[in-house]
């Protein structure tokens, strides 16, 4: 017990010592609702910003030290963070390296998805156009291999950079990401995704712009803007047919009722059955049991087992690389 209190003690003065040494990045008992899409969520018991290897290698250093649990948030778009908040360091991943060479593009995990979209355009280069408006960071969009409208962000990912919890850097090709629908190899890994290398194409501009219009029109139109969400929140599931498209989780909770469910302040978007949105004071507690409710209604109608594609960020989350 006394040296239980004594290793507290030093982890505190620890702490303390970080957050006066950096005071501009890192951060005591800091709320995280705000940074994810639900706006839910407990505070960190330290969150640091990680703009550079240099300090994501300092702060996981201290992780390992000081016995902490450390996880990397990016954008929070498809994340639902403890009501308890959680009890480690958060790696807010705020790097935003932007370099084009020829049609090789160097992005940092912490830009905007969708800022990342504009600038390639800017650049001359298309190819990701038809992700234009899907919310969260560049390093959520290849770890969660974000995809829409028959594409994957994994048809243009050449390689990328992690570092281990040891702080040492690695580069893992396209085929060690080991892509699969809405995976890769670092959703479960404890690597820390530093940036990525993708290889766009000089094709028409015009057409690209266009496309990127009408894709942010759709979004505007299909999902809720006047209350936070995470997005959907079932996976898609396989096709009946191998080859074909997958068939839409939303079709399924449509049929099961979903669309007139709700938990506390958490309820079922009206316009898209696979959406659960924020329309209120909703707590985590009220999310969770509100996708349980939509999971088993599809269940006893059609006895699928949906499966989450929001992730829930625990109390004792462990070494878990959430980067959404």
């Amino acid at each position: 017990m006394h040296c239980e209190s004594h290793s507290d003690n030093s982890q505190t003065e620890a702490i303390a010592k970080l957050i006066s040494d950096y005071p501009e990045i890192v951060s005591a008992n800091a709320p995280l609702n705000e940074l994810t899409t639900f706006k839910i969520g407990g505070p960190a018991k330290l969150l640091a910003s990680v703009t550079n290897p240099d300090n994501a290698k300092m702060f996981l250093q201290f992780a390992n030290e000081h016995a902490l649990p450390a996880v990397c948030i990016g954008g929070g778009s498809n994340l639902i963070i403890d009501d308890k908040g959680f009890n480690g360091i958060v790696l807010k991943m705020d790097i935003d390296l932007f370099e084009v060479s020829g049609s090789t593009v160097t992005v940092g995990s912490g830009m905007v998805f969708d800022t990342l979209i504009a600038k390639t355009l800017d650049s001359g280069l298309t190819g990701l156009e038809f992700a234009s408006g899907i919310p969260g960071s560049c390093g959520g969009a290849v770890i969660g291999n974000a995809g829409c409208f028959g594409h994957e962000i994994s048809e243009f990912v050449k390689s990328v950079t992690v570092m281990n919890g040891l702080g040492e850097i690695q580069v893992i090709d396209k085929n060690g990401m080991q892509f699969s629908y809405r995976d890769s190899v670092l959703k479960n890994n404890p690597l820390v995704l530093l940036s990525i290398e993708l290889l766009l194409e000089e094709g028409d501009l015009e057409q690209a712009c266009q496309t990127r219009k009408d894709k942010i029109e759709l979004r505007r139109v299909k999902h809720p803007v006047e209350a936070p969400c995470a997005g959907s929140y079932f996976k898609n599931l396989e096709p009946e047919i191998p080859g074909e498209r997958r068939r839409a989780a939303g079709e399924l909770l449509d049929k099961a009722g979903a669309l007139e469910m709700s938990v506390g302040g958490a309820s079922v978007y009206r316009k898209h059955a696979n959406i659960i949105i924020n329309s209120g004071n909703a707590t985590c507690a009220d999310v969770l049991q509100l996708a349980d409710k939509m999971q088993q209604a599809v269940k006893d109608k059609f006895g699928v087992q949906l499966i989450p594609e929001v992730r829930h960020l625990e109390w004792n989350g462990g070494n878990l690389v959430i980067n959404s």
